[in-house]
């Protein structure tokens, strides 16, 4: 996702975009995030080399934010949506500078605040998934006796 246009032979442009500290120069779409990008983000049948052309962007045009400070793994872009990624460093690469670059890796995009009201406040959300999740758990275990 690094931008290799520049304009004269000598120059070389910065490759990387700033985000909440760290120095972008890599993003990564899981096929998980992939899938659940076509369920609950626009659904548009975008690969995820397309999907992550599209963040980058909204990376360079200053459209991804962090979710709050007590989720430092959960980002929104334009406001909605809202995505849980990772930053991890790229090993033995650096800007002009020297300092360390990092790699996006985007694992799940949870859905877009204007649909679904309840990703306004995680802890509720969480709490219902996991009580939903142990109520199937408990389903499951009553048919097998």
């Amino acid at each position: 996702m690094r931008d290799k246009e520049t304009h004269k032979w000598d120059l070389q442009e910065p490759f990387y975009v700033m985000l909440d500290g760290y120095r972008i120069a890599d993003v990564v779409i899981t096929s998980h995030a992939s899938g659940r990008y076509e369920d609950r983000g626009a659904g548009t049948g975008q690969s995820g080399k397309d999907i992550a052309f599209w963040l980058w962007q909204c990376l360079k045009q200053k459209r991804v934010r962090l979710y709050s400070p007590e989720e430092p793994d959960l980002y929104l872009v334009d406001n909605d949506l809202v995505m849980a990624a990772r930053i991890t460093a790229l090993h033995g690469e650096a800007d002009l500078y020297g300092n360390p670059l990092y790699r996006l890796i985007v694992v799940s995009f949870l859905g877009r605040m204007s649909e679904n009201i309840e990703l306004r406040d995680l802890k509720s959300y969480y709490a219902r998934q996991r009580s939903t999740r142990r109520v199937t758990l408990m389903q499951t275990g009553r048919k097998r006796r």
